[in-house]
C-alpha cells in the first residue's frame, strides 16, 4: 500500500495518484505486505528510472551501444582472446555504467533485444579477427543474462547469428553466471549441449559469489570457470582468498576445465596464480577496456615479464 499526505489545494488528484503510485513502487520493492509513504526521492528516482527506460528502448536504434573488449591471456601473457563489454554513450548523459542500465534491462524485458545486438556485434568482430593471420586464434567470451539463456528460441538465435555472420562458432564463448543455474536443470544442460554442438564453449562466470553446487558443476557441460575478482583482489594479504583461489584452480583442473582468473591488477597477483597453474588471466595488468582497433593492438603487443 502507498499513502501520501497532503494538507491545502496546491496538490491535484492527480498529482497524488502519481504520488501514491511511487510509494506503492516503493512498498512493493520492500516485499509482501508492506506500507510506504511518498517519498519526494522515491519519485525523483522512479520518474529517472521511466527516462532512462525510454531512452534505452530507442539506444539500439540510434546506435548508442558499443563494444569495447579486454585482453584474456595465457601464463606467458600472450593474448588468447578478449572479453566484449556492453558500453552505452548517452547522447545527453555521456557513457552510462552498465551497474545502472543492465539490471533495468533484465527487469523491463530490454535485455533480451540488447543481448542479442551484443551478440552479433560480437559475432560480427570475430569474422574481423579471423580474417587477419594476427588475429584468427583470438576467442571472444560474450555475457549472456540468465533471462536471455532461458528463452526457449536462444539456441535458434544464437544459431542464426552464428549463420548470418559467419563467425566461426569454435571462437565464441559464453559466459553464463550462476544465477542461470537456477531452475530446470535438465533443461539449461539440454541447450548447453546443442550449443556446443555448434562449436560454442561456455565459461562459468564470477564463480564462487552465487548459488555454485557441485553436484550440478558436474554435470554441466563447461570448459572453463572463472575466477571472481573479489577473490583476486586481496590475493598478495589475505590468507583465505589465496586458500580459496587456490582451491578453485585445483578443483578445475581435476575437472579437466580451464581456469581464468579476472581482476588481475598487479604482478603480485599474476605470479601467485601463475605458481598455482591458473589457465588464463584478465585485467589492468594486462589490458583496460578498449577499442576493437586498439585490442589488435594490444594483442600484438610484447606480453610483460614476470620478474
Amino acid at each position: 500500500m502507498g499513502i501520501a499526505l497532503f494538507n491545502g489545494p496546491q496538490h491535484t488528484v492527480d498529482n497524488l495518484f502519481q504520488y501514491t503510485n511511487a510509494a506503492v513502487h516503493l512498498a512493493q520493492k520492500s516485499g509482501p505486505n508492506n506500507i510506504r509513504f511518498y517519498d519526494p526521492k522515491v519519485q525523483a528516482d522512479l520518474e529517472a528510472r521511466i527516462e532512462l527506460e525510454h531512452d534505452m528502448r530507442l539506444a539500439i536504434e540510434r546506435d548508442e551501444f558499443i563494444l569495447v573488449y579486454q585482453m584474456q591471456v595465457d601464463s606467458l601473457g600472450r593474448a588468447i582472446g578478449a572479453e566484449a563489454l556492453i558500453r552505452w554513450q548517452h547522447p545527453r548523459h555521456g557513457f552510462v555504467s552498465p551497474g545502472t542500465f543492465i539490471p533495468l534491462a533484465e527487469e523491463t524485458g530490454l535485455i533480451m533485444p540488447i543481448g542479442n545486438w551484443v551478440l552479433e556485434t560480437a559475432c560480427e568482430q570475430l569474422v574481423i579477427w579471423a580474417n587477419d593471420e594476427n588475429t584468427q586464434h583470438l576467442t571472444l567470451a560474450v555475457n549472456v543474462s540468465a533471462k536471455q539463456f532461458q528463452q526457449p528460441d536462444f539456441v535458434d538465435t544464437v544459431c542464426g547469428v552464428l549463420t548470418k555472420s559467419g563467425a566461426p562458432a569454435h571462437r565464441l564463448k559464453l559466459e553464463l553466471t550462476e544465477s542461470t543455474m537456477i531452475g530446470e536443470i535438465d533443461d539449461i544442460i539440454a541447450r548447453m549441449h546443442q550449443l556446443k554442438a555448434l562449436g560454442v564453449s561456455f565459461s562459468l562466470d564470477d564463480f564462487g559469489t552465487g548459488y555454485s553446487s557441485l553436484q550440478y558443476l558436474k554435470r554441466l557441460p563447461l570448459d572453463q570457470i572463472k575466477i571472481d575478482q573479489s577473490f583476486v583482489r586481496n590475493l598478495h594479504k589475505d590468507t583465505d582468498d589465496k586458500a580459496i583461489v587456490q582451491t578453485i584452480i585445483a578443483m578445475g583442473r581435476s575437472l579437466g576445465l580451464q581456469v581464468i582468473a579476472e581482476g588481475v591488477e598487479n604482478q603480485e597477483h599474476w605470479r601467485h596464480l601463475n605458481e598455482h597453474q591458473c589457465h588464463a588471466f584478465q585485467g589492468y595488468y594486462f589490458c583496460k577496456t578498449v577499442s576493437a582497433a586498439e585490442m589488435i593492438q594490444r594483442s600484438l603487443a610484447a606480453p610483460p615479464m614476470i620478474a
